[in-house]
């Protein structure tokens, strides 16, 4: 570890800008560790140890570069440890501790005593540490199980093998996502969940608080370019507070075109604030309706791309916020409208950028990893599924929820439908104003879009699949074979190509290819879909066909372009894996026009 990481906080923004407080303290940095290869050291009494052999900087993972640790190995458990200072004013309300995300298992420990535990690799979670503070310094430790081998948790794109392969990536072990401390009042606001209603010029708020706030009362106040545009006081009873808060100006949040209000919260004792919170939102609604998505009442196609949010120095952490945001740029550079945020919940600042950008997004959860053809996958899934639903509720750039994706059958062993329909039905329930996919790509058993996976690479053959009465009966040419067809059926549903292209290039490969080598040979190390084109203009025109064809089918309501970037052995990105052009500017344009090629909808004036 050199002197500039020791003197540096990564990732030092907010990390949760829909719940700001100003009283906050980022924990990122160096921090004390060590491997736990046997699981063994809890029992060892290391959840006193302050003496530690390594030191790794938070928030990246211990198998990337920036974590300053890069072992990629196995690793079933490791400890983390620092010493944290409060003060006397600090400890004189509640102090808590927020972990965005840590892969799986996680117990904290301060002071040497348990703070609590928490399961799920992929969700925010917080812990009021209060009672175990003193004041001073304070030992803080974190202790993380992680087996992705046993089948029994969520891992998303994680390799089960030592190694990556195919679209298997390096795995992700324990904090992976910023550290911070909020000091809050003995009574405090813990969430806010709110539903637009543009057609009606209002938004519908639940304030959620720590304990029954009787006597209190929730203050909301609402901005639009600095200029208030809605007030509104409500008293509080038990522990949620419900409201519908009346806006002056009525502004819609569009797709390349977002409005975003400013809205404050306080939650006040008399006249007396005791505690603020800042967030924000966007007007705009959601429908399904004669096989399309309706944006704001009018159908949109959705032009999306696959997005699976790998980084080669920091693996599932962004580097920096801008990179972040970066990523959504380099999309819509190319003609993409949004993405499938795949196999991965991603973090809340890269929700933000979206919401700035106006770039819609479908909320995924990594369900590979985890064995549905057993029913007790459902008491896994559901708690961790619904945390991320929860947390990800107020972002206007998600348009849909997908909790699965290619719910493969285990060996031999169907997936138990009783799984995904529940996890269906819970999703409904706590989110009635999107549309759920059950599963992408196969296997549906309730779902209100109906899609499917498709890497066919010639576009003569892709032309005749759209001559069929539809795309979903051509099991026998796509990846899903007719001994599947009993396993689900089409309800009349909109037509969503979720995955398509995956046209693998790679202009070092293709060269080897040209010159001495197969391409068995080459997929050693390189792998995408089909066979590679061997020039980037054979690549670039069967992307654009592929896409074009799609477009002109009447019955597409939306399409997800497999991928946006390479990721390691991956190579059927648009991008490198480190984001510079894998194309020529000329290529690039061939790819865009493909994209934005209108659709048949669009043609006919029934979508915009």
């Amino acid at each position: 570890m050199n002197k500039e990481q020791m003197n540096v906080i990564p990732r030092p923004e907010h990390p949760r800008p829909q719940f700001f407080r100003e009283n906050w303290r980022n924990l990122n940095g160096l921090w004390d560790f060590d491997f736990d290869f046997g699981n063994s050291k809890k029992e060892q009494g290391w959840a006193d140890k302050t003496d530690y052999d390594r030191q790794i900087l938070v928030p990246f993972c211990p198998e990337s570069k920036l974590s300053g640790i890069g072992y990629t190995d196995y690793m079933d458990a490791v400890w983390y440890h620092r010493v944290i200072t409060v003060s006397a004013e600090e400890l004189s309300g509640r102090v808590l501790i927020h972990f965005g995300a840590v892969d799986y298992k996680t117990e904290v420990f301060v002071n040497g005593k348990s703070a609590g535990t928490h399961i799920g690799g992929y969700t925010s979670f917080c812990f009021d540490i209060t009672n175990l503070l003193q004041e001073g310094e304070n030992h803080l430790t974190v202790y993380a199980v992680d087996q992705v081998r046993t089948r029994k948790q969520p891992s998303g794109k994680q390799s089960f093998k030592y190694a990556s392969q195919g679209c298997y990536y390096t795995r992700t072990t324990g904090i992976w996502q910023t550290v911070w401390l909020e000091f809050v009042p003995e009574v405090y606001m813990t969430s806010m969940e709110l539903i637009p209603d543009p057609d009606n010029g209002c938004a519908h708020v639940k304030v959620f608080t720590n304990q029954a706030a009787t006597g209190f009362s929730v203050k909301a106040e609402a901005f639009l370019d600095g200029e208030a545009v809605g007030d509104l006081r409500a008293s509080c009873g038990g522990t949620c507070t419900q409201f519908s808060l009346p806006l002056s100006v009525t502004k819609w949040w569009e797709i390349g075109s977002p409005v975003l209000y400013d809205l404050k919260l306080s939650l006040c004792k008399g006249e007396a604030a005791c505690d603020e919170v800042a967030t924000y939102f966007g007007l705009r609604t959601i429908e399904i309706a004669d096989g399309a998505i309706l944006l704001n009442h009018k159908p949109v196609f959705q032009r999306l791309v696959l997005d699976q949010g790998f980084y080669p120095d920091g693996i599932y952490t962004a580097p920096t916020e801008e990179d972040l945001k970066r990523d959504i740029e380099l999309s819509m550079a190319v003609g993409f409208n949004g993405a499938r945020l795949h196999e991965k919940v991603f973090e809340e600042r890269f929700l933000y950028w979206a919401d700035k950008l106006g770039y819609i997004v479908w909320g995924e959860y990594p369900n590979w990893g985890l064995n549905t053809s057993e029913a007790d996958a459902l008491c896994t899934y559901l708690p961790e599924w619904l945390e991320s639903v929860k947390r990800d509720f107020n972002h206007p750039a998600i348009v849909g929820w997908c909790p699965f994706n290619e719910t493969w059958d285990v060996h031999g062993c169907p997936q138990d439908d009783r799984v995904l329909s529940g996890i269906y039905h819970a999703t409904k329930a706590v989110d009635p104003t999107r549309p759920v996919i059950d599963t992408s790509g196969n296997y549906h058993v309730i779902t209100d879009i109906y899609d499917v996976h498709n890497y066919e690479q010639d576009p003569e053959k892709w032309a005749t699949f759209g001559k069929a009465e539809n795309w979903y009966d051509l099991y026998d040419q796509c990846a899903f074979k007719p001994k599947y067809m009993g396993r689900q059926h089409y309800n009349g549903e909109p037509y969503f190509m979720s995955e398509y292209g995956g046209t693998w290039w790679n202009e070092a490969a293709a060269a080897e290819i040209r010159a001495t080598m197969s391409e068995e040979q080459i997929r050693k190390t390189s792998w995408g879909y089909g066979k590679q084109p061997l020039t980037e203009e054979e690549a670039g025109s069967r992307i654009a066909a592929l896409t074009k064809i799609l477009l002109e089918d009447p019955k597409m309501c939306a399409f997800c372009y497999t991928q946006l970037t390479d990721v390691e052995q991956e190579q059927n990105g648009l991008y490198y894996y480190d984001r510079s052009p894998k194309f020529s500017k000329e290529i690039y344009e061939m790819i865009r026009e493909g994209f934005m090629w209108p659709a048949a909808i669009e043609k006919a004036g029934e979508i915009h």
